[in-house]
C-alpha cells in the first residue's frame, strides 16, 4: 500500500436523509469547495462527514454528535414524520477507494424513541460485505450478517446498537476464508480512511494566548497553535519553511522567520503549579519579533489553516490508526467558512497552498466558502454550488490539471 491508488481516500458523501438534504450525493475530490447561500446546507455536508470519522474513530453514537449543530435532533430532516411506531431518524454514508476497489457504506440511524444504529450495509467487490437490522426493538443489539464464502456463505452475530457495526468487524471476522479476508480488508480501508478526517475551526481569540509547551498536538480550535509551531520549528524544518513562505506571502513585511517565545501562563486547575508555556511570534529581522497576538483575525486564520495543511497525523489531533504507517494514511480536513475573515490574497494564496498538498497524495479538502470567486483560475479545485439544479453545479476553471470534468453532485 504504498501508491497514491491504494490509499484509502474518501471520494463520494451521500446524505440520503440528513438535516435539509435528501437523496444528496456530494463527488469529494482532492480539493472540495462548496458555495451557496445561507440555509442551502453547506455546513451540514461537512457535518455528516464529521460524524462518520467519529464512529469509525469508535466513538459512542451518543458521544458522536458534538461536533454537529442542534445535537442529534436536528439531523433528522426537516419536516419529518414519524411513523406508526412513533420512529425518525437519518441516513447518510460514503464510499471510500482503495487498494480493495470502491467500498460503500451506509448508515441508518434512529433518533426517536431511542438512539440507535438500525441498519447498516457495507458493499465492495460486487459483495454485499456486511448487513445489520434491527429485528428486537426490546434489545440494545442489531443483527449483523458478514460475507464468509467458506462453508457457511455468511456468519451472523448479535452487534451492539450504539456502535458502528464496520469499526468492530476486525475484532469478530477471523480472516480464515477468502470472503473473510475481504470483509477485512473493505472495513479496515473504510475505517482507514473516515479515521483521517479532520475538522478545523481556527478561533482567533484562543490563539492568541499562551499555551503548554507540552500540549503540542493541534486541536481543531487551533487554541494550542504556538506550542504547535514549537514543535514544528524544531521536528519538520522543511514543511516550517513553507509555512513561513505562505504568511509572508499574505503578511505586511518584513517576514523573516516564525518562531515562539516563553510566556506567562496561568497555573493548572487543581494543581497551582505552572506549566511551560509558549507564544508564537514572528520575526520581523531588525524590527524584533512581534507576538501573534498582534495579528489580525485573518492572519490568525490563514496561519492555523496554513498549518494545518502542511503537517500530518503525527502533529494534529487525529485519530488515526497507529497500526499503519503515516505513508499510506491520507488526512481529510474539513473546513467550514474556509475564507471567513480572509482577503482575496489570503484565501487565494490558503488555496495554492491546498492545492500543492493535495497533489503529493496525504492531504485532501472539504471546505465551504461564502464567495465562491476565491476559487476562481485556482489549480485543482472542483467547486459544488449548493441550492439549485444541474446550473449551480460546476468545476472551477483549472490549469495544468487536464480535460475539465462537471461535478457528478445530486444536490436534493
Amino acid at each position: 500500500m504504498s501508491t497514491k491508488r491504494d490509499r484509502p481516500i474518501v471520494t463520494e458523501l451521500r446524505l440520503s436523509a440528513f438535516k435539509s438534504h435528501r437523496g444528496a450525493s456530494f463527488p469529494l475530490g482532492p480539493l472540495t469547495l462548496l458555495a451557496g447561500a445561507s440555509g442551502t446546507g453547506k455546513s451540514s455536508v461537512l457535518e455528516g462527514l464529521g460524524l462518520l470519522g467519529r464512529l469509525a474513530a469508535g466513538e459512542e453514537l451518543a458521544m458522536a454528535f458534538d461536533g454537529v449543530r442542534g445535537g442529534v435532533a436536528a439531523c433528522v430532516p426537516h419536516a419529518a414524520r414519524p411513523d406508526a411506531e412513533g420512529r425518525r431518524g437519518f441516513r447518510i454514508g460514503c464510499t471510500v477507494d482503495g487498494g480493495v476497489g470502491p467500498v460503500a457504506l451506509d448508515v441508518a440511524v434512529q433518533t426517536e424513541p431511542e438512539l440507535r444504529i438500525v441498519g447498516e450495509r457495507l458493499t465492495g467487490a460486487g459483495e454485499t460485505l456486511l448487513a445489520t437490522a434491527l429485528r428486537d426493538p426490546g434489545r440494545r443489539t442489531v443483527q449483523a450478517a458478514w460475507h464468509t464464502a467458506g462453508l457457511v456463505q455468511v456468519t451472523r452475530a448479535p452487534l451492539p446498537d450504539d456502535r458502528l457495526a464496520t469499526s468492530l468487524l476486525p475484532l469478530r471476522v477471523a480472516g480464515t476464508t477468502e470472503g473473510q479476508r475481504l470483509v477485512l480488508a473493505a472495513a479496515e480501508q473504510m475505517v482507514l480512511a473516515l479515521r483521517g478526517v479532520f475538522p478545523v475551526d481556527p478561533r482567533p481569540h484562543t490563539m492568541r494566548e499562551p499555551a503548554r509547551v507540552a500540549d503540542g498536538l493541534l486541536r481543531g480550535g487551533c487554541d494550542n497553535l504556538s506550542a504547535v509551531l514549537r514543535r514544528t520549528q524544531g521536528e519538520c524544518r522543511t514543511r516550517h519553511a513553507a509555512l513561513v513562505g505562505a504568511l509572508r506571502a499574505v503578511c505586511s513585511p518584513p517576514v523573516e522567520g516564525l518562531t515562539v517565545i516563553p510566556a506567562a501562563a496561568p497555573p493548572e486547575p487543581g494543581t497551582g503549579a505552572y506549566a511551560e508555556s509558549v507564544v508564537a511570534a514572528i520575526d520581523r529581522g531588525a524590527q524584533g519579533l512581534v507576538p501573534v497576538d498582534r495579528l489580525g483575525d485573518g492572519e490568525l486564520r490563514f496561519l492555523a489553516l496554513a498549518l494545518v495543511l502542511l503537517t500530518g497525523p503525527g502533529v494534529l489531533e487525529v485519530d488515526t490508526s497507529g497500526e499503519v504507517p503515516d505513508a499510506v494514511q491520507v488526512l481529510t480536513v474539513l473546513a467550514d467558512g474556509l475564507d471567513a475573515g480572509l482577503d482575496a490574497v489570503q484565501s487565494r494564496q490558503l488555496l495554492a497552498l491546498a492545492a500543492q498538498v493535495a497533489e503529493r497524495g496525504h492531504i485532501r479538502l472539504l471546505g465551504t466558502v461564502h464567495d465562491p470567486r476565491v476559487a476562481e483560475g485556482a489549480q485543482g479545485v472542483t467547486l459544488l454550488r449548493l441550492g439549485d439544479a444541474a446550473a449551480d453545479r460546476e468545476r472551477a476553471p483549472a490549469q495544468g490539471t487536464g480535460p475539465q470534468h462537471h461535478a457528478a453532485a445530486a444536490m436534493g
